[in-house]
């Protein structure tokens, strides 16, 4: 999916948000997978006057819950090989922060769009 938002970008004439914008597509997308191990999910990618927006669409009606952003060190992580990857969960706080706007929408009768939208200068 990360190769297909590069080519759009490219075709738009926006490699410049390219990093950006995989990078949130990366998290979006790893979320919805996650939500809804082995099932649907369903992703927008489309460019409007003043922006692009992305969205992923997964069946869960878990909402994302964003961990408020602090200063980790070493002794905050588990690194056992049981525990390794229990360490995640700050990939929300990177969209917030590259994204222009972002939010979740719940869809019915179940799931929900999750969405980034980043701004593209003149």
């Amino acid at each position: 999916m990360r190769r297909r938002v590069e080519y759009r970008l490219t075709a738009w004439r926006l490699p410049c948000i390219a990093y950006d914008t995989c990078l949130i597509a990366t998290e979006l997308i790893v979320n919805a997978c996650e939500a809804t191990p082995g099932g649907e999910i369903r992703i927008r990618f489309s460019r409007e006057p003043a922006a692009v927006l992305l969205s992923v669409w997964d069946a869960s009606d878990r909402m994302p819950a964003v961990r408020p952003v602090r200063e980790l060190t070493p002794a905050d992580l588990d690194l056992s090989p049981e525990h390794f990857d229990d360490n995640g969960g700050w990939g929300l706080p990177l969209v917030q922060a590259l994204a222009t706007e972002c939010g979740v929408h719940r869809t019915t009768p179940t799931g929900k769009w999750v969405w980034a939208r980043l701004a593209v200068r003149p």
